[in-house]
């Protein structure tokens, strides 16, 4: 069968590849985070992306999966994997899912930025299991997933795949994937809009324009090429145009736009980047949030639209009425991703209940993520941290 004919070749390559180390792996995290950002802007290239994902750890592949407006979940499989969950679940497994079952009923997704195995099952369902054997006739075993969230509302993560003769991930591994599962989530941003099926058929400048958010297409100079319609209205409250230039009236923002746009690498400093910057306003309390999202020389994807174009900066405007940005609350407290999504709804005034229902948590689970959101932040009560993200939130 060609998946397997094509995972035999992959599991031939050496296994000194590491991305937490060494000059090989600095080159194939920067690879994977360019080819990151390209997919952001070309969604159909994200199965070349997953695979430089996977490469960073001499892995065989890896899936994206996200959750739907429907309800439902899609996921998009890397080069080496394709088809491969169909034949999984369809002619190996028809079992439920074991690995996401638990990792929802053991609060991985909550606990930890990655996990593996070893946090969702136990070492004998790992030997025994028929989800795992299954795995072994495809000659797979252990995964390591990233949970990533470019909005509260929906789910998704970065999902990697091990060979069965590989040893398990190692903690090192896991903070790699973490880092690259940060950049996923800020490109994943622009391109889950993308993906959006009346958008496909448009090309990139035209969808651009419908995005209801600000959109500046830059190049190194921070020179405008390009802006949309939402870019125009926020300008003059907390950035402007100087001489065709973006502005931001943050000087330390200003400083790390001007670094992004001239790197020579994306991702020579781990998780450089992969944070939002935060812009204090005049209209309003609740500041910008600005996203830059480098564009590589290499690519060649998007055609004349960003020929000497090196960045494209999103522009969030809050709703006062929505609750923070969940990116944005782990990045100021020091906070897991899953304690951020039930930080950022219980801290905005929604009931612990209702928080835990919208998240699919039980009630029980979520009193467990907040006592941690409580112990990390030093408060004790819900309207302090109510009053913590509105002081955070306002710059």
């Amino acid at each position: 069968m060609p998946l397997r004919n094509l995972l035999g070749e992959r599991l031939d390559r050496p296994d000194s590849v590491d991305a937490a180390r060494g000059v090989d792996g600095k080159i194939l995290f920067n690879d994977a985070v360019e080819a990151i950002f390209d997919a952001a802007l070309a969604p159909a290239s994200w199965p070349t992306a997953l695979q430089k994902i996977a490469d960073c750890f001499g892995d065989v592949g890896s899936v994206l999966l996200y959750g739907r407006d429907d309800g439902g979940f899609g996921y998009i499989e890397s080069v080496a994997l394709t088809g491969a969950t169909t034949e999984f679940f369809n002619e190996l497994y028809r079992g439920p899912d074991l690995r996401a079952i638990r990792a929802v009923e053991r609060g991985a997704f909550l606990k930890h930025d990655a996990f593996t195995d070893r946090h969702v099952v136990t070492a004998e369902e790992i030997e025994t299991h028929p989800y795992y054997v299954a795995l072994a006739k495809m000659r797979l075993k252990y995964f390591a997933n990233a949970p990533i969230c470019p909005d509260w509302r929906i789910v998704a993560g970065v999902v990697i795949q091990r060979s069965v003769d590989r040893p398990p991930y190692s903690d090192d591994e896991l903070q790699t994937l973490t880092f690259l599962g940060r950049h996923v989530e800020k490109a994943f941003r622009l391109g889950m809009r993308l993906l959006d099926a009346e958008m496909a058929q448009a090309g990139l400048g035209e969808a651009l324009t419908r995005l209801k958010m600000g959109v500046f297409v830059i190049d190194s100079s921070c020179r405008i090429s390009f802006q949309n319609e939402e870019g125009a209205r926020l300008l003059g409250d907390g950035l402007s145009v100087a001489g065709d230039r973006l502005t931001f009236h943050s000087a330390a923002a200003q400083r790390q736009l001007d670094i992004a746009v001239n790197r020579r690498g994306p991702a020579d400093d781990g998780d450089f980047g992969a944070k939002a910057l935060m812009i204090g306003r005049v209209r309003s309390e609740q500041p910008l949030t600005i996203y830059v999202l480098p564009i590589t020389t290499k690519s060649s994807a998007h055609g004349d639209f960003l020929t000497h174009a090196r960045a494209i900066v999103l522009v969030n405007d809050p709703d006062n009425s929505e609750p923070p940005d969940p990116s944005l609350v782990r990045d100021l407290l020091g906070l897991t991703l899953g304690e951020a999504r039930l930080a950022s709804l219980v801290g905005s005034g929604i009931r612990l209940r209702d928080a835990a229902n919208r998240l699919g948590i039980t009630e029980m689970t979520a009193r467990t993520v907040l006592k941690r959101v409580f112990d990390k932040t030093n408060i004790s009560r819900q309207p302090e941290l109510a009053t913590l993200l509105a002081k955070l939130m306002r710059c």
